[in-house]
Parts: C-alpha cells; sequence; structure tokens
C-alpha cells in the first residue's frame, strides 16, 4: 500500500501532467486558443475529481442499499462502475464543453470522446511512468500523522 502523501502526490501530479499534455493538444485538434481550452481543460479536470468522489459515494451507498458487500466487486459489477461513471461523467462534461466552446451537441460529445480517449491512454502510461519512478513498497507501508 501507498503512504496518503504518495496517494496526495501520485493525484496532483497527475492532474499537472494530464493537463499539460492534454492542454496543447485539444487547442490544435479543436482550433481553438490555448487559454479558452486550458481553462475548459481545468474545469473539467475539477469536474471529474468532483463527480469521481461524488459518484463513487453514491455507488457504495447504492451497494448498501442493495444488499451488496463493498469488498465484493466482481468483473461485471466493476465493468457497470466504470460504464456508469462515464456516462454520469459525460452527462456533466458536454453541457460545459457546448457552452464554453460554443460547440453543437454532436460537436461536444465528439470532444468529450476525444478527451476520454486521451485520459485512457494517459492513465495507463501514467501510472506505468509512476510504478517506475516511484516503485510501491515491498511490504504495506504504516501510515502516521504525517502522511
Amino acid at each position: 500500500m501507498r503512504t496518503h502523501a504518495d496517494r496526495l502526490r501520485h493525484t496532483l501530479l497527475y492532474e499537472l501532467f494530464g493537463l499539460i499534455l492534454c492542454t496543447p493538444l485539444a487547442s490544435w485538434a479543436l482550433g481553438r486558443d490555448l487559454l479558452r481550452v486550458g481553462l475548459l481543460s481545468v474545469s473539467m479536470s475539477a469536474a471529474a475529481m468532483i463527480c469521481n468522489y461524488l459518484f463513487n459515494l453514491a455507488f457504495d451507498h447504492l451497494l448498501l442499499r442493495l444488499g451488496r458487500p463493498l469488498n465484493v466487486r466482481p468483473p461485471w459489477l466493476r465493468a457497470l462502475h466504470a460504464l456508469s461513471f462515464e456516462v454520469s461523467l459525460t452527462l456533466l462534461t458536454v453541457p460545459l464543453i457546448m457552452w464554453w466552446l460554443d460547440l453543437s451537441p454532436w460537436a461536444a460529445l465528439l470532444t468529450d470522446i476525444g478527451y476520454t480517449g486521451f485520459f485512457l491512454v494517459y492513465t495507463y502510461l501514467y501510472n506505468w511512468a509512476y510504478d517506475a519512478v516511484f516503485p510501491m513498497p515491498a511490504t504495506p507501508a504504516t501510515e502516521t500523522a504525517g502522511d
């Protein structure tokens, strides 16, 4: 297990490098001003983090209400969780993209799919690189008050 400090470093670096890589690429692909796309990217990043927290909280409460244990998640449930999260995030971000970039619903959906595709590949590569630079401890870390 990683410490709280390591998890925080992981999250902050993930968002920072994701924005640094994604923003110029999206600006170029959309033919839009870097600052405007940058602000959209930051907004979408914040929306994704907030949505992730709230979605996972609601999902766990739903599992409890259905009488399912929280620690048993078969592959079909993990797939349902991932798919329903992506749908909920898309429902949140497509209107934001439409408004911010003055795009049609279809163009905003395609833009959102582009962001999702980028972050799918980026997440895989980032976690691979992060584990190489900051290897997982061989034994579980003990948490301290400062972590």
